[in-house]
């Protein structure tokens, strides 16, 4: 077991939005990534999803109301609700979920 880093993980990634696994918490995976500012389109989920900005700013929507996040600050998109990111989303982002079959 090591010390990870995770704002030097994702600076390392090779794209803004590509997630890489980091952990394992039973069945739940913890991902982090690099937000770059481009939005991304919804989607839903068949578990929740909790979303931890650990730098930066995440401008999420769930179901089309903003929910601007900034660091240090969780938010937990329940299962099957539709979620997006808004422009200006930026920094490092935490994601715990628990994988879909077929993901």
């Amino acid at each position: 077991m090591s010390v990870l880093n995770l704002s030097d993980v994702a600076a390392r990634l090779p794209g803004a939005w590509d997630s890489l696994p980091v952990g394992r918490a039973g069945a739940a995976c913890v991902k982090v990534l690099r937000m770059d500012g481009t939005p991304l389109p919804e989607e839903r989920h068949r578990t929740a999803e909790t979303l931890l900005v650990l730098d930066g700013r995440l401008e999420l929507l769930v179901d089309s109301a903003p929910v601007p996040l900034r660091t240090g600050e969780l938010f937990t998109v329940p299962a099957d609700t539709a979620h997006a990111v808004g422009p200006g989303s930026r920094g490092t982002l935490v994601i715990v979920e628990i994988p879909e079959e077929g993901a």
